[in-house]
């Protein structure tokens, strides 16, 4: 065959898995938002904890993080998923997978709003209880806006981050971009042709989200 010919042939294959493909990549897409909305929840609450007067919170906080941190994704991933069964108690794997990763997430995210919450001028925070305004109002409507308009480029590349972590969550069964590829290579055979193909879609996505950040930044 003809080696323009042969290239025309690939290129059409890899037009044609395309669909299939970004099925799977919309699956990715949902985890890593799921799981970068708990891991906002989790890390504002853990930097909270670490920035407490108290001992133990601090102490907690800071061995969460450590943990967290020092643990591979995969690994958090395979105790959620087998620790569970254990004891007979079936977890969907699609939870499984938002909650390993959210996890992860909450610990760097934790340590980027602790940067957020020291930046912010301590006369700020003491004018608002001068004015009577309780704690809870102060993180609320002064606090906790500043912080997440301060660490926004932060949370752009963990959400890329989390998105391409979520290609290891095909090891518990969950059908993303890397599972799709996996059951493409299976009965095509061109694994050359199809990974190449997942590999594009991954580069396309994180350079929209790259780029929608930059956007965002733009706009504060």
């Amino acid at each position: 065959m003809h080696p323009q010919q042969a290239i025309m042939n690939e290129c059409s294959f890899i037009l044609s898995i395309m669909p299939e493909l970004l099925q799977g990549a919309i699956t990715s897409v949902l985890v890593a938002m799921a799981a970068i909305s708990l891991g906002v929840v989790l890390g504002i609450s853990v930097c909270q904890m670490r920035r407490s007067q108290f001992w133990g919170f601090k102490r907690a906080a800071g061995l969460y993080i450590s943990f967290m941190r020092g643990i591979p994704v995969l690994v958090i991933l395979f105790l959620l998923f087998y620790l569970p069964s254990a004891v007979n108690i079936e977890v969907p794997s699609l939870l499984v997978a938002v909650l390993a990763l959210g996890l992860n997430t909450s610990a760097f995210q934790a340590e980027i709003y602790r940067g957020g919450f020291n930046s912010i001028p301590v006369g700020q925070i003491e004018a608002a209880k001068a004015l009577g305004l309780s704690r809870m109002r102060i993180l609320t409507r002064i606090q906790l806006p500043q912080v997440l308009s301060l660490t926004g480029p932060e949370l752009v590349n963990e959400f890329i981050i989390l998105f391409k972590n979520s290609s290891l969550i095909s090891v518990i069964g969950v059908t993303e971009l890397m599972r799709r590829s996996e059951q493409l290579v299976s009965t095509t055979y061109k694994p050359v042709e199809v990974y190449l193909a997942a590999a594009i879609i991954y580069l396309a996505l994180c350079l929209i989200i790259s780029r929608l950040g930059e956007r965002l930044k733009g706009k504060h």
